[in-house]
C-alpha cells in the first residue's frame, strides 16, 4: 500500500478533480440507495458527490494522505463525510450496513488471493438486496499501462456464491492523463 500513498504525493491519472462520470449517471438513475460506502475513495470525489446529492455516506482508504486530502476537501466544501483510513480487506471493522458500496478502480488491484476475503468483507456491509456498484479496468484495454486487466468472467467467477449479478457492461475509465480515458467495465453487484 505504500505505492498508493506514496502516489497521492502528486496527482496519480485516476485522481480526476471530480467524480466519475459512471457514478454521477449511477445517482441520475436513481439506482443508488444510502448510506453510501466508497471503497477505495482515494480523495474523495465520488465520496463527495454523493454528500453533495444528499446522501449519508463514508469513505474509506488504505492511504493516509488520501484520506487527509479527502478530509480537507469536505471541509472545504462543508460537506459531512465520514472517511476512514481501512484496507479494504477490513470492510468488517466498520460494524454497519450500507444500502450501497461504490468502487471505482479498488477491484482490478486485488490479487486473485484477496478476491475471496474481499468479497466476504464486502457481504459484512451489504444487507440482503443491498448493492456494490464497481468500475475497473477491462481486459479490452490494450496492455502497456495501468493496472491489471479484468475479464467479464474474473468477475462472475469472484462473485458466482450469495451474490446477483445485475449487469457488467462496457464503461470508460476517466484518468487525467488520457483524455479518451481507458476501456472498462461497469458492474451491479446485489448480495442475495
Amino acid at each position: 500500500m505504500d505505492f498508493f500513498n506514496s502516489a497521492y504525493k502528486g496527482r496519480p491519472p485516476w485522481d480526476i478533480g471530480r467524480p466519475q462520470k459512471e457514478f454521477v449517471d449511477l445517482v441520475k438513475r436513481g439506482e443508488v440507495t444510502g448510506p453510501v460506502l466508497d471503497i477505495g475513495c482515494g480523495t474523495g470525489e465520488n465520496a463527495l458527490f454523493y454528500a453533495a446529492e444528499g446522501f449519508e455516506t463514508w469513505g474509506v482508504d488504505s492511504s493516509p494522505l488520501a484520506i487527509q486530502k479527502a478530509q480537507e476537501k469536505a471541509a472545504a466544501r462543508i460537506l459531512a463525510v465520514q472517511f476512514q483510513i481501512l484496507d479494504a480487506l477490513s470492510l468488517a471493522r466498520l460494524n454497519r450496513k450500507f444500502g450501497s458500496v461504490t468502487d471505482s478502480g479498488l477491484f482490478h488491484t486485488l490479487s486473485d488471493e484477496d478476491r475471496p476475503v474481499f468479497t466476504k468483507n464486502l457481504a459484512s456491509v451489504l444487507p440482503s438486496g443491498g448493492n456494490y456498484f464497481m468500475l475497473c479496468f477491462s481486459d479490452l484495454e490494450p496492455p502497456g499501462y495501468g493496472p491489471r486487466r479484468i475479464r467479464q468472467q474474473e468477475i462472475r467467477d469472484t462473485f458466482r456464491n450469495g451474490w446477483i449479478i445485475n449487469y457488467i457492461r462496457p464503461a470508460v475509465f476517466e484518468s487525467n492523463t488520457r483524455k479518451e480515458g481507458s476501456r472498462a467495465h461497469f458492474s451491479s453487484i446485489s448480495r442475495a
